[in-house]
């Protein structure tokens, strides 16, 4: 540990408790997020593979998929096998500088998971506003600096959490009772004033998710104008059906998260052990059920996961 003035000791070492208060279930409550996280890991890791090799599918619907599918699988494995871990082995134990770094990925991989589901709302505009100039608006180029764009506003937004949290001075506790760093959870044990924490936490916030599900339900109010103005009603049900998937992946998306925060907020006299499982819930639920969903609703996929597994045993 590091001597500091007269703040005294600041914490290099900190320890995750998993869910407080409910250390004695540790080992029942391990079976659904082990569960969750390979159902994520393998059906996320399957749905990159069949759009990745099938040809076909290289358009930019499944190719936000893609990437939806990518950052699935890295939102997952940035804190699950820590709280497995935690749970199984009782290791708890994480350095300061790798508590910020789950901070960063954590946090980063959300806002970027948000901005995907944005520009896949986009999509479903354009695929059902303009059909017959889908493919020259949306051209694979377009689709590339999208998703750079996405990266770069992710990371670049969260990057200076990372110094924000170098200049504390964690003298207060090195207990943090959670799975996992959270930037909050994490500025909650300094010493010092996290004014600064607060309210840049508030600017991302505002500045990416809460602007995402505003053009998000701006896209399909447009969409929905667009599709019952349609005459014919087999069109219109093929229109709705090919945003079905797309909106229950929003809703599993942004409920758990929402709720989660409010909770945080308002939710003064709820027990801490149920403010850490609703945080855990929009990292487990969305990864898990995401290819799920579209394996299930979108039928491109499904006719391939079929000839995979299927036909060749015949």
């Amino acid at each position: 540990m590091t001597i500091l003035n007269h703040t005294g000791v600041s914490h290099t070492v900190f320890h995750l408790l998993g869910i407080p208060g409910l250390e004695d279930q540790h080992m029942w409550i391990s079976i659904p997020f082990f569960i969750s996280y390979v159902i994520a890991l393998l059906g996320n890791s399957l749905l990159i593979c069949i759009i990745l090799m099938k040809s076909s599918l290289h358009e930019p619907m499944y190719l936000f998929l893609c990437m939806l599918a990518g950052a699935d699988v890295v939102l997952s494995t940035c804190t699950v096998p820590q709280a497995l871990a935690i749970f199984w082995f009782h290791a708890g134990e994480i350095s300061l500088d790798r508590c910020i770094t789950q901070v960063f990925f954590l946090s980063s991989t959300f806002i970027f998971e948000s901005g995907v589901l944005l520009v896949m709302a986009f999509d479903r505009y354009i695929a059902i506003c303009y059909p017959l100039r889908y493919t020259t608006i949306l051209t694979y180029a377009l689709t590339g600096k999208i998703g750079v764009t996405i990266f770069l506003r992710s990371y670049g937004t969260i990057f200076p959490i990372v110094f924000l949290l170098k200049r504390l001075t964690f003298c207060k506790s090195n207990i943090l009772p959670n799975t996992a760093c959270k930037h909050i959870v994490l500025a909650h044990v300094s010493c010092d004033d996290i004014q600064v924490n607060i309210w840049y936490g508030f600017f991302v916030l505002m500045s990416t998710l809460v602007i995402d599900v505003a053009l998000i339900f701006i896209s399909y109010v447009l969409i929905l104008h667009a599709v019952f103005h349609i005459p014919s009603r087999d069109a219109r049900h093929k229109a709705l059906n090919t945003c079905g998937s797309h909106v229950c992946v929003i809703i599993l998306f942004y409920a758990p998260g929402i709720f989660s925060v409010l909770t945080q907020r308002f939710g003064h006299h709820i027990s801490p052990h149920i403010h850490v499982l609703l945080a855990n819930v929009y990292i487990l639920v969305p990864p898990m059920l995401n290819p799920i969903i579209y394996g299930i609703k979108t039928k491109q996929i499904r006719d391939h996961v079929v000839h995979m597994f299927f036909t060749r045993q015949k």
